[in-house]
């Protein structure tokens, strides 16, 4: 394309603008107004530039409009987002509270059961008494949650409360083991060895107390399962001591100890006592067991022997009829057998013997002293 040489652009400028005369008429005169090609030109070119001014202050102003319609729209994007985070935070709050008022309900529902069952937990220290007491570390603990997340506020007066309940448990069990470690040694037995005694063979699914999300147990939890199981050994092991009186007779017609024999009239020891009564009487397990033998011995016709367990045993002999099989578990008072007088016997009568890793004993203090025992213990 060949550029136009400024004199043709000029003649072509003078050809589109030519001179121009206007004639005008003003109280009666008549004049004549020439306006030349060169102000035609000038004027055009300041309408022109006029116009360049406005189309770029028109799209300046246009630009804006969409500038801040976008800004706008991003605001409102914005404000959506913000919104929607706020409406989900105050769901889950709400979860939290509902959360808070469940879990509460469960533990005022624990706390009736237990005590619905076993009595009030105590809540008083006595001397001597080795367990924690955290009520001053919960309030902090609840004061500190409180200021800084204070819709948790709930749980962690909750988690007070289930640690308040567990020490008062603790301290349950730990009186009642007290009172059946003092029954067992009134019995002349040594706790310790009932409570090693217990450790036999055992098995089950695994069901752990309550751990936090690293695996750790609270040692307070810890400390309350042990005292369970120190209460749950010594308690079985004072059950198992005899305690119930085998026969329901009005006394008893040889004691424990050295003796006239009935047969041949000679100095003898008598292992056990001797109950007598009508034949057929009914026969009580002393405590509760297992029934290890059934059949008859020498000397001790037909007879019976249940195992209690941490080494004791229990005999009853001159038996006129069996009532339990080898295997049977029996608790204390349970019928056995009926009264006879079989075997090296001169009447209807029952032969009653305790006996410690096979040596016998005077059962008379066993039946004396731990008539009461579970009474005393709780």
């Amino acid at each position: 394309m060949k550029l136009m040489s400024a004199g043709a652009l000029l003649s072509r400028l003078r050809t589109a603008f030519p001179d121009r005369e206007f004639i005008m008429r003003s109280q009666g005169q008549v004049r004549f107004i020439r306006i030349s090609s060169r102000v035609q030109m000038a004027a055009a070119g300041a309408a022109t530039a006029l116009a360049a001014v406005w189309l770029g202050t028109m799209s300046a102003a246009a630009i804006a409009r969409i500038s801040a319609s976008s800004e706008h729209a991003a605001l409102l994007d914005r404000e959506a987002a913000i919104a929607t985070s706020e409406s989900r935070v105050a769901k889950y709050r709400s979860s939290i509270r509902e959360t808070t008022s469940d879990l509460a309900r469960r533990q005022q529902f624990i706390e009736q059961m237990v005590e619905a069952h076993i009595g009030d937990l105590p809540s008083d220290k006595q001397a001597g008494e080795t367990v924690s007491d955290s009520s001053n570390e919960a309030a902090e603990t609840v004061k500190k949650v409180s200021a800084v997340v204070p819709e948790a506020r709930g749980l962690a007066e909750i988690e007070a409360q289930q640690i308040a309940f567990v020490e008062r448990l603790t301290r349950y069990a730990d009186r009642r083991s007290q009172a059946a470690s003092t029954a067992i040694r009134k019995l002349g037995l040594n706790p310790n060895a009932i409570i090693a005694g217990s450790n036999g063979a055992e098995g089950g699914p695994l069901m752990k107390l309550a751990t936090a999300a690293d695996g750790s147990l609270d040692p307070r939890f810890q400390r309350m399962g042990a005292s369970l199981a120190r209460m749950d050994a010594l308690e079985n092991g004072l059950a198992s001591i005899p305690q119930v009186s085998p026969a329901h007779v009005a006394y008893v017609s040889s004691s424990y100890g050295y003796r006239s024999d009935p047969f041949t009239h000679s100095a003898a020891f008598h292992a056990g006592l001797d109950f007598p009564g009508p034949r057929g009487s009914p026969i009580y397990a002393a405590a509760k067991g297992k029934v290890s033998f059934v059949g008859r011995r020498q000397g001790y016709g037909n007879c019976i022997e249940i195992r209690h367990g941490n080494g004791l045993m229990t005999r009853y002999a001159h038996l006129s009829r069996f009532k339990a099989h080898v295997g049977q578990k029996v608790d204390a008072g349970t019928v056995i057998a009926a009264m006879g007088s079989t075997g090296r016997s001169t009447g209807p009568h029952l032969h009653f013997e305790v006996r410690i890793n096979g040596r016998p004993v005077n059962p008379r203090p066993f039946l004396e002293t731990a008539r009461n025992v579970q009474q005393k213990a709780g």
